[in-house]
Order: structure tokens, then sequence, then C-alpha cells
């Protein structure tokens, strides 16, 4: 990895967990003088194009010092697969899903977002539960889950630089 590394966290609709995962992200990365990393996140459906993530998911990141009420919502699209050098889904289903989409000329790998990190074992199935249909202590959960990736994702990006 390099300076120049870039992530594209997905999940379903882009208004819970990859949001979520990208401010902590952005933040963690920031605090470490990692800020250079290019961190964004998309969903695989269109459902929500153009719309803030889910009010319980700013309440939850504004709870944990992060902002995230001006992001929004956007639908996976065939240049991210060039454009980031990893796409990391949030489940197995969007990783199935994030694969299937893939272009032949695809250069971003893929891989689920808590094995990227070396979390999944941590994780049941390794998958990032959705809270959409859950209350504020699913969306407390899946913050700790993507705070745990983000910083993971931090000793692992310095791991490489030190390297």
């Amino acid at each position: 990895m390099t300076d120049e590394t870039s992530l594209l966290i997905v999940c379903l609709g882009n208004i819970c967990r990859s949001p979520m995962a990208e401010g902590a992200l952005r933040a963690r990365l920031g605090e470490a003088g990692l800020g250079h990393v290019r961190v964004d996140s998309a969903g695989t459906g269109d459902w929500h194009v153009g719309n803030p993530p889910d009010s319980r998911a700013i309440a939850t990141a504004a709870r944990h010092g992060v902002d995230i009420s001006g992001l929004r919502a956007r639908q996976l699209h065939v240049d991210d697969y060039r454009r980031f050098d990893w796409i990391l889904a949030a489940d197995l289903q969007n990783l199935r899903d994030v694969r299937a989409r893939a272009p032949e000329d695809a250069s971003a790998r893929i891989e689920l977002l808590t094995r990227w990190v070396g979390l999944e074992a941590d994780v049941d199935e390794g998958a990032i539960p959705d809270p959409y249909t859950g209350g504020q202590e699913d969306f407390e959960n899946v913050w700790r889950m993507v705070d745990d990736v983000a910083r993971a994702t931090v000793a692992r990006l310095r791991a490489a630089i030190d390297a």
C-alpha cells in the first residue's frame, strides 16, 4: 500500500453502515496523520441515492464526535472498480453483489471489510449487520464495529508504510 491508497466501503443502501464506516475511517485516519488516504462509500442499491445517511446513523456518529451529515448516498458505479484500490463490502451478500458486478477490466481488489483488517473472526460470518430495521442499540453496535475496523485500518496502513 502506498500514499495513494483508496478505499470504497459498500453496503446495501449507503445510508447506515457504509457512511458510518466512512466517517469512522476518515476520523481515525486523520488522527493518525493518514488523512491522505482516500475514503468513500456507496451502496449496491439505488433506493437512497442523493439522500443523507439515516438520521440514527448521523446521531450515532455525532455522539462519537464524527459528523457524517454532509454525506450523500450513491450507488456503486462501474468506474469505482478502476478508481479505488480496494472495494470493501459490509457483509457477504454485498460482497457477492460487488464481485458479480465487477467489469472485466476491474483493477480494484474486492474483500469483506472485516476480513481486510483481520477482524472477521470477531464478527458473525464477518458481516457488519444492517441496523436499518433495528433500534438505537443496533446503530451503536455497528458504530463499535466500524470504529474497530477504522482502528485496524490505521494499524494495517502504518505497518505497510513502515515495511
